[in-house]
């Protein structure tokens, strides 16, 4: 039995919904209140009535609350993402990466980082500026040229799912091993920003990141009721999509189009999180059952509980060092994802 079929065998039932919905608050709410530093119950809830002191100001406020909404963004992306390239390339294993969203945005971002650093090191203060605040918009740029250029050459002889499934995988190679070239380049004593970056972290992610995801996030949700019912569809061969009156390369662009926007834009905010649009689709897949118009929705509230775990266990257990949401997603994704095709294989 595949995990597609044994899901879609399993009823529904609004108590899996209400319990989803009730540990993503319950998630949030943690987040707030526990961290790498320590404040009491009482500053922390006079800081959300407004009347906090300037350290909870700054701490909760500041801090700890747009790096959550952050990380709860980019989750959603990641995961509806990885819903809508998994279903048009029909791939259980499709993810951003497949696309090279992942990679054209690791090698702008590290292109980037090599030619700020080489031209500014002799100003420190410019050099540290330059790259925090254009990391995301730089990173969502190479996601979507690499997303693009796939595109492309899958466009020349034909669009098809297997077509653009080969060439993501060969141009995000291409792309991955040139930005690990100019990396190992570089010289260890400069490459701590893009290591980290390439690691996915939520570590000094502000209330601009979230303003740089909150457009995508719009734009793209607002386009997903109109194509649940062709990305249906489209899990299906071209031939048969086509018998049903859909135009299928039209409706493939769009969806393409969408999920690359929503994945190159969380790239750029929190770097590459493999994880999170590889196993939430299925794990969405699962709650769904037989109901698909409830996979997106459901997909977007486990990504964005995922994050906000991941990155809650990597502040409390690694401490003032952290660990990557990318390292606890990895260790939290794959055993979840061997589970579940075990169970369903």
């Amino acid at each position: 039995m595949t995990l597609a079929t044994a899901s879609a065998a399993r009823p529904f039932t609004r108590q899996q919904v209400a319990g989803l919905t009730l540990g993503a608050i319950g998630l949030i709410l943690l987040s707030v209140f526990f961290g790498v530093v320590d404040l009491p119950a009482a500053e922390i809830m006079a800081v959300l009535t407004g009347h906090g002191s300037d350290q909870g100001n700054l701490i909760i406020a500041t801090i700890r609350i747009p790096r959550i909404a952050t990380g709860i963004l980019a989750g959603m992306h990641f995961a509806v993402a990885g819903v809508l390239l998994q279903s048009i390339t029909r791939n259980p294993l499709a993810d951003p990466t497949i696309m090279g969203i992942s990679q054209g945005a690791t090698l702008a971002v590290t292109v980037f980082l090599f030619f700020a650093v080489y031209r500014l090191n002799s100003d420190s203060n410019t050099l540290y500026a330059l790259p925090v605040g254009w990391l995301p918009l730089v990173g969502c740029g190479g996601g979507l040229f690499g997303g693009a250029l796939i595109y492309v050459l899958a466009l020349g002889k034909g669009l098809s799912a297997l077509r653009l499934t080969l060439c993501g995988i060969a141009i995000g190679a291409f792309l991955h091993a040139i930005a690990m070239g100019i990396v190992v380049g570089w010289g260890s004593a400069r490459i701590e920003i893009v290591m980290q970056w390439l690691a996915g972290s939520l570590y000094a992610r502000g209330w601009e990141h979230v303003l740089f995801l909150l457009p995508f996030t719009i734009a793209g949700f607002l386009a997903l009721p109109f194509v649940v019912r062709p990305l249906a569809m489209l899990r299906f061969e071209e031939d048969a999509a086509r018998s049903f009156g859909l135009s299928y390369r039209l409706w493939f662009s769009l969806v393409l189009a969408i999920s690359s926007m929503l994945a190159a834009s969380a790239v750029g905010a929190v770097g590459p999180l493999i994880f999170v649009g590889l196993v939430v689709p299925h794990l969405a897949r699962f709650v769904a059952g037989r109901h698909f118009h409830l996979v997106l929705p459901l997909a977007a509230l486990i990504g964005a509980s995922l994050v906000t775990a991941a990155d809650l266990a990597g502040r409390l257990i690694g401490g003032p060092e952290e660990i990557p949401i990318g390292v606890v997603t990895a260790f939290a994704g794959a055993p979840i994802l061997l589970i579940l095709l075990r169970r369903h294989q």
